[in-house]
């Protein structure tokens, strides 16, 4: 950040991530310019929040003046158009740091996933979260006068910008405590030095802003409007989520989620309830339409608000969802928590486990209902955050069951990415005589679609679930099976199909079991500790062999997967098995001369099938070579 001083003003430059920011507040946003309002009224509103809060430890922060409001005011010679409160303030050291720089987490992974696409990009600033920058949409000029409750009055700050690349900050006298925000009209803004203009945008985007945002009085009179020496409420200025569901229409729980959210985009579904007896709580949550571009972060912070009897406690209130549940906005209202209670207060609280326990089993249940009766919206919600919901199966014990039952498979059935089959489906059509719902893992779709592994499942027409997600090692080390059917993975262990086959079938296995015996051993004998054992299979069809991890150690993809995260895995060793009907195979039994290297071929090819990587490349392809030249003497 650089900087210049002249007298007591300063000049510093913005952050580059802020820079980039503005260009994509004026160049992608402009359609939708209303929401800057939206953006700034809200920003009020948790300063208002934030001051209530604080001042429950210290009421000398009221400064005499315990109202808690945000005034829009207009002046259409000068062209400004100013949106004041009368909450927290800001420093000097947070002025630079709220409106010069962005500390948000992911910051940078969100600026790799801008396109140039306006449309696209809109979406994607909207999740990141618009806040004061937005004014820059309407305003080629914005002056923040502010001052931090309990600071002195010559503890004022002016901040301006012309949304360049610089700003300039200086100390001044301010009175009173709060912040006012100016902004000076861009040509071609005037509608909004209009009364009736500003308040249809605050009534349709503010509505449930908790505190009154005041407005000077107007009445028509002579063809037009008046401004009277006298204020009035614009907004509603009560709790939506206190207020009876009957009382509230769609349109303003949308708004509502656009508020609590941050996000330009409505939401997917929502839940709202008022839970009596033992504790005593409001519940408004939200899934959201579309996943944050920060959805992967664990540590990311959470979109549950905590309000105690309608006075905001604190944001992000981590301990009211679980982590698989990081994707839900809205608020919780508690009447029995104390005023005064902390993030540490909150850990061990019973009050706030029984919450959480509320919480989670209402959004399980609204999940729950939109999967079986609303389809195509529950397909959206596990696209966008199904693999974030997947975690829970390890996380949730008392809950694993109804998550198994939300989770979405791709199976070899469809043969399509798309993952749109439950285990209560699975198990619908499960083949008479099966048992075991079976899957397979991998780390892309197309490598679990393919994987040798399932070619006698294709051959009996046995469906097969494809993982290839990240967390799906996670899922099926976790869940082990579903109403009483064992989820068993077609790449571990021997594999027994049970009345799946007949009595003829198994007696050819042990017949060629005995007969490749010799081979097996020898084969064995060649590989040396690279594998385990090597034996016959009966779960091929088309290809020589296969790898396969033994029934309890650790599976290839999961210990690949491990490798890549810069984890260490267990040490195992591999079972290679071998297709007898495999003409490579019908060949290596008779073959003296060269046996070692096509026994590596072979166990390199199986590695290369499962998605592994080779030891050796280079010899891989010299012994492939010469045993080509050597084939076509």
């Amino acid at each position: 950040m650089t900087a210049s001083t002249t007298a007591s003003r300063e000049t510093l430059g913005f952050q580059t991530e802020v820079k980039q920011l503005l260009h994509l507040m004026i160049h992608s946003l402009y359609s939708n310019r209303e929401i800057f309002l939206r953006e700034l009224v809200s920003n009020a509103s948790d300063a208002c929040d934030k001051l209530r809060f604080e001042a429950l430890h210290n009421d000398a922060l009221y400064e005499n003046a315990s109202d808690l409001n945000i005034r829009v005011s207009f002046n259409k010679e000068a062209r400004t158009l100013t949106i004041a409160d009368s909450g927290i303030g800001m420093s000097r050291d947070e002025v630079i740091a709220n409106l010069g720089t962005i500390a948000k987490s992911g910051t940078r992974e969100f600026f790799t996933k801008l396109s140039g696409d306006q449309q696209k990009d809109a979406h994607l600033i909207g999740q990141f979260g618009v806040g004061f920058y937005s004014a820059f949409i309407v305003a080629d000029k914005v002056s923040v006068l502010t001052r931090r409750a309990g600071e002195k009055a010559d503890q004022g700050v002016r901040w301006e910008s012309d949304g360049g690349g610089e700003f300039s900050i200086e100390m001044v006298d301010r009175a009173v405590r709060g912040t006012e925000i100016t902004l000076h009209l861009r040509e071609g803004q005037d509608d909004l030095l209009a009364g009736y203009k500003l308040r249809e945008i605050i009534k349709k985007y503010s509505n449930h802003i908790v505190q009154p945002i005041l407005m000077q009085k107007e009445e028509w009179k002579d063809g037009k409007y008046e401004t009277l020496d006298e204020d009035e409420t614009v907004n509603q200025a009560s709790a939506l989520w206190a207020r009876s569901k009957n009382e509230i229409t769609e349109e303003q729980y949308k708004e509502f989620y656009k508020h609590v959210g941050h996000d330009f985009d409505d939401p997917l579904a929502w839940t709202h309830a008022r839970v009596e007896g033992k504790q005593e709580y409001t519940q408004l949550l939200y899934i959201p339409g579309r996943a944050p571009f920060d959805m992967y972060d664990r540590q990311a912070r959470h979109g549950i608000k905590l309000y105690v009897r309608r006075v905001f406690i604190m944001d992000d209130a981590e301990q009211l969802m679980p982590q698989y549940m990081r994707f839900v906005r809205g608020v919780v209202d508690s009447a029995d928590l104390p005023l005064n209670v902390s993030r540490e207060i909150l850990q061990e609280s019973k009050d706030i486990e029984a919450i959480r326990k509320g919480c989670t089993g209402k959004v399980l249940g609204l999940l729950a209902d939109l999967a079986e009766n609303d389809k195509e919206k529950y397909a959206k919600f596990w696209g966008e955050f199904g693999q974030v919901l997947k975690e829970g199966v390890g996380e949730d014990f008392a809950n694993k069951d109804k998550i198994a039952a939300l989770m979405r498979f791709a199976t070899t059935k469809a043969d399509t990415v798309e993952q749109i089959v439950s285990l209560k489906e699975y198990i619908a059509r499960m083949k008479d005589g099966q048992e075991k719902i079976y899957y397979v893992t991998a780390d892309s779709f197309n490598a679990a679609k393919n994987s040798p592994h399932l070619e006698v499942f294709r051959k009996k027409g046995i469906e097969v679930l494809l993982l290839s997600d990240r967390v799906d090692e996670w899922v099926v080390s976790n869940l082990h099976e579903f109403e009483g059917k064992q989820l068993v993975s077609v790449a571990k262990g021997g594999l027994d199909l049970g009345a799946l086959e007949d009595a003829a079938e198994k007696q050819e296995q042990e017949k060629q079991a005995n007969e490749f015996k010799g081979l097996t051993d020898k084969i064995k004998i060649s590989l040396a500790d690279k594998v385990k054992e090597v034996r016959v299979t009966h779960r091929l069809t088309d290809s020589p062999a296969c790898l396969v991890a033994d029934k309890h150690d650790m599976s290839g993809n999961l210990a690949r997967l491990m490798k890549a995260a810069g984890q260490k895995a267990p040490t195992s060793q591999p079972i290679l098995e071998i297709n007898p009907s495999h003409p490579v195979v019908q060949r290596l039994k008779n073959e003296e001369k060269r046996f070692d290297d096509w026994a590596a071929v072979l166990f390199d090819q199986a590695l290369l099938a499962e998605g592994g990587q080779l030891d050796d490349p280079a010899g891989f392809v010299k012994r492939v070579n010469q045993l080509m030249l050597e084939m076509g003497k």
